[in-house]
């Protein structure tokens, strides 16, 4: 989440396919002539320029051009879009997280994308729908990232790893001692609080027949979603989850007390996994675990991607640099630069990318997993929804009664805000 809120993937291509991972699009000698002497910029995600180093050099030579690098937080940069694209000081390509792109759209910010059918087909079918508003296509994904498990080896072994939720609400009724704890996650946030509610039949959004979301059907107060929170008050109720992890700085907390050696297990993603390891920690990572009635703990899906901003003026070329820095040859570089997970469905079981086991705990639990929904309409929902689960963890009122709260809130908003689209 992270991706999302403040964020699963994941065949060797035909001929014409290697051919355009390695050189990228083909062009008239009319159009390459001229691009030449232009200059791009493309806005990169803080420390992950090195990944597209390579990648960019190459394109530069082969288009004679200059691509000028500018690293800012990718979760910032429509923000900033917004006052330096009129400006003419913005970027032609930049990158955002999957959940952004509905907004975006509707803001007149991003140039829809034309590429072939063979181009769209090598992503992961989740990870290019986040990049598609009306059927249209807005962005290439780059990462992907989905919620995984964190356990530390010299508390459990992976042989001892509880396999379903409630197990883990055992064990940790065993464990919790008000110091220490067995598992954490930050169920008061609807970002995570999804994996449970999801799994009994909750849901954020209903969907038509062709994929798109139905911002009118609202799911997170039907049936299997109050089970689901249900469930979730267990753990804060009997103690289990320390109230120092409620609200803004739970997430400080709880990483905390994981680095610390003070929690087992905890729910959390691949961006955490550097700080762990120079923490010292010596943890494994491992999907969500299963539910009683058998399914998945769900998660959801946060893409990162190259777009096109709408106030480009060079609309085609910078195209062509958004689908050559995210074809399957410059992903698979990426990766081994920066350790986070490409789109590519053709590098899911890249033997390089598959030995590292974040890689392999994400791949597997984007399985069970569904894109952040990508239309404006959810920013409507994080808030209500954060706040009826922190009135259900602190015990201040009964799933059903918090979530009915949620979802009248989340419907009086859209019904506000979007109603004249």
């Amino acid at each position: 989440m992270k991706m999302a809120k403040k964020c699963s993937v994941f065949m060797l291509c035909a001929a014409v396919s290697l051919s355009l991972a390695a050189c990228g699009p083909k062009e008239s000698s009319s159009a390459k002539s001229s691009s030449k002497g232009s200059e791009l910029v493309v806005w990169e995600d803080k420390e992950k320029s090195i990944g597209i180093k390579d990648a960019v050099a190459a394109f530069e030579k082969e288009h004679d051009v200059k691509v000028k690098v500018v690293e800012k937080p990718y979760a910032k940069q429509i923000e900033d879009l917004r006052m330096d694209g009129p400006a003419g000081t913005g970027p032609d390509v930049l990158t955002m997280p999957g959940d952004q792109i509905g907004t975006a759209v509707t803001e007149g910010l991003l140039k829809e994308l034309h590429v072939k059918k063979d181009v769209q087909s090598l992503y992961s079918d989740a990870s290019i729908q986040s990049q598609m508003v009306d059927q249209k296509l807005y962005g290439l994904p780059k990462a992907v990232e989905t919620t995984v498990l964190f356990y530390n080896k010299d508390l459990i072994t992976e042989k001892e790893l509880p396999k379903t939720l409630e197990e883990w609400y055992g064990y940790s009724k065993k464990t919790a001692d008000g110091s220490k704890f067995g598992f954490l996650a930050l169920f008061d946030q609807i970002y995570y609080a999804e994996s449970v509610m999801s799994g009994y039949g909750g849901y954020i959004f209903g969907k038509a027949k062709d994929g798109s979301y139905n911002p009118s059907d609202i799911g997170i107060n039907n049936e299997g979603a109050v089970k689901g929170a249900a469930l979730i008050q267990k753990f804060y109720k009997d103690g289990l989850f320390p109230a120092g992890i409620i609200g803004e700085q739970g997430i400080n907390v709880l990483e905390s007390l994981f680095t610390e050696g003070k929690a087992a297990a905890i729910i959390s993603g691949p961006w955490n996994v550097e700080a762990f390891s120079k923490a010292g920690i010596n943890y494994g990572i491992t999907k969500l675990p299963k539910l009683e009635n058998g399914k998945n703990m769900s998660s959801f899906i946060g893409v990162k991607s190259y777009n096109v901003s709408a106030f480009t003026k060079n609309e085609e070329l910078a195209q062509e640099l958004a689908v050559f820095l995210a074809n399957e040859k410059n992903s698979k570089t990426r990766y081994e630069e920066t350790k986070e997970v490409p789109a590519v469905k053709s590098l899911a079981n890249d033997p390089a990318i598959m030995k590292s086991e974040a890689a392999r705990a994400v791949t597997e639990q984007s399985r069970f997993s569904e894109p952040t929904p990508n239309i404006p309409e959810m920013n409507e929902i994080w808030t209500p929804a954060d706040s009826a689960l922190q009135t259900v963890a602190t015990g201040k009122a009964d799933p059903k009664q918090a979530l009915d709260q949620a979802a009248e809130t989340a419907k009086g908003q859209i019904k506000a805000k979007h109603s004249g689209k």
